[in-house]
This record gives C-alpha cells, structure tokens and sequence, in this order.
C-alpha cells in the first residue's frame, strides 16, 4: 500500500473509533434519518440552522467504519458553511464517490475529505460513504421520509 493510501486508511480508522459530533444535538431545527440496507447503516444528521448557515451539526447511529468516518469528516466540513457551500461540497462529494476509477479525481477544495477518492472502486462502499452525504441534503431540504440507499 502507498504512503498516501495509508495515510488514508489512517484518517479513516481514526474518525471511526473516534468519531466527531457523534451525538445528538437537541437543539437541532433541522434532521433526517437515513439507512443503507445493504450494510446495515443507520444514522440521523442533526442541524442547528442559523438562516442559511449550519451552526451546528451532529450525527447519531450505527455502521460500519466507513459510514461512521464519512459522517464525522462530513460534519466537520460543513459546520459554519452555509446551505449552499454545504450543497457545492455534496456535489464534489458525489462526483469523487461516484467516479470513474481511473479516472483522475479532482480533490480540490476537499481537504480531509480526499480519503474516500478511492472509493468508487469499490462499489458496495460506496453506498456506505455516501449515506451521511444524502442524509445530510434531506435535512437541509426538511424531507421528512428516511432516506434510503437502496
């Protein structure tokens, strides 16, 4: 494995035994659940929206390495942005997750957040990764269905 790629899987582990704002936030305005079938991952994103800028952000459930590290990097990227620098990082986000492999990835502006580039090798964890992601967006917009991977 590359110095990158363990540098990486590091990054990864570490935000899943330690994952940040990992709680619930009860002063939260804003939430959605989400949940990936496949494997298994459950989750709720708690916001705590000040007009159109998140003030505060949590995350609360059960998963796998992946989706616990996707969620803690998610929160700490976007705490303090607003609804629309939230959804500009999502949409980097999806692409870097939903990619081409061989493709060269742009990661640009992604910061800690590049160490899910490879990713979209792996199809099954994509989902996986991309759980909080989507779940995120549905509590920006106040959708008040689960969100599903499926």
């Amino acid at each position: 494995m590359s110095d990158l790629g363990e540098l990486y899987q590091q990054v990864i582990l570490d935000h899943n035994k330690r994952p940040r704002n990992f709680r619930r936030l009860e002063e939260a305005n804003h939430r959605a659940d989400g949940h990936n079938p496949l494997c298994g991952d459950q989750l709720t994103v708690y916001l705590q929206m000040e007009g159109d800028v998140i003030r505060d952000i949590a995350f609360h459930g059960a998963g796998c390495a992946i989706s616990k590290a996707s969620a803690s990097l998610m929160t700490e990227s976007v705490k303090g942005k607003t609804k629309l620098e939230a959804e500009q990082i999502f949409e980097k986000m999806h692409k870097l997750l939903t990619g081409d492999p061989c493709a060269l990835v742009e990661t640009g502006g992604l910061g800690k957040l590049a160490v899910f580039s490879g990713v979209c090798e792996f199809p099954v964890r994509v989902k996986c990764a991309s759980l909080a992601w989507h779940t995120l967006r549905a509590a920006l917009e106040q959708i008040k269905e689960a969100v599903s991977t499926e």
